[in-house]
């Protein structure tokens, strides 16, 4: 789960806001007795008791920050659902909801579900990455209204994507450097998705370094968004505090595009 402060005026305030969130977000799991370790990424990594409850204790955090979900701060899942998608049966196991089993159209229709309740703008990997046909009703089912970025769907590879925006499927793209190999690639895979509307989400890796590479890409290519980690661990801080020094550095060239950067949307 994440949060994308989209209210914020600049970058440097959009890391204000994250960092609130975050240590508020502390304190809310504290409160509610929940471990507060933090997993490869920064992020908190309690045993909660469903996804909707990730949802609202997040929702918790914004408001004790001081801010107003759905106008400073919008929210973004990365499913990962690959990881939960039984082969042989084509169903979506919630192992930590007691084993709840959906089709690829009842999770669309589940997600659509949580963007009503929730300012939801961004879903990664909503579905298994084989999984082209639900994709498709995904796509056109919440294609307009929320962000569907293609992680293991498209694996930074111009050829896959190409394929995806030839059939209509997810409207982004997670951009992994070292996924597809050269910065060549990389530079070609974002201009494919910018050239067919859909938005480009440069991102780290699970494991990482202190290098900062991903932070300048991120601005040199005008992609908008990022995705690396929460406010903790120096190998996440890094890209940050990067950000921050280029922000600096441009002065008042400078743009924090927020709600602009999910051009692909209908506001």
């Amino acid at each position: 789960f994440m949060i994308l402060p989209v209210g914020a005026k600049n970058f440097k305030e959009a890391i204000r806001m994250g960092a609130e969130v975050f240590h508020n977000l502390k304190a809310v799991l504290k409160s509610k007795g929940y471990n507060t370790g933090v997993g490869d990424e920064g992020g908190f990594a309690p045993n909660l008791g469903s996804n909707e409850e990730a949802l609202q204790v997040i929702m918790e955090a914004i408001k004790k920050a001081g801010y107003e979900a759905g106008k400073d701060i919008l929210l973004g899942m990365d499913v990962a659902s690959s990881e939960f998608f039984n082969k042989e049966t084509k169903k979506y196991v919630l192992a930590g909801e007691g084993g709840k089993e959906f089709t690829s159209k009842e999770l669309a229709h589940f997600y659509e579900t949580l963007i009503s309740k929730y300012p939801i703008v961004s879903i990664e990997d909503g579905l298994d990455e084989n999984d082209w046909e639900g994709w498709k009703y995904l796509s056109d089912l919440l294609g307009k209204k929320v962000q569907l970025v293609g992680d293991d769907l498209f694996v930074t590879n111009t050829e896959k994507l190409a394929n995806g925006i030839e059939k209509g499927i997810a409207n982004s793209i997670l951009i992994k450097v070292n996924q597809i190999g050269t910065l060549t690639e990389t530079f070609d895979a974002i201009e494919m998705a910018k050239r067919a509307g859909y938005t480009a989400v440069v991102s780290h890796r699970s494991g990482e370094t202190e290098d900062t590479t991903i932070a300048d890409i991120a601005v040199a290519t005008n992609a908008g968004q990022i995705k690396t980690g929460s406010a903790s661990r120096t190998d996440r801080i890094a890209k940050y505090n990067q950000l921050l020094r280029i922000e600096d550095q441009l002065g008042a060239s400078a743009q924090y595009l927020g709600l602009k950067s999910f051009y692909n949307l209908k506001k």
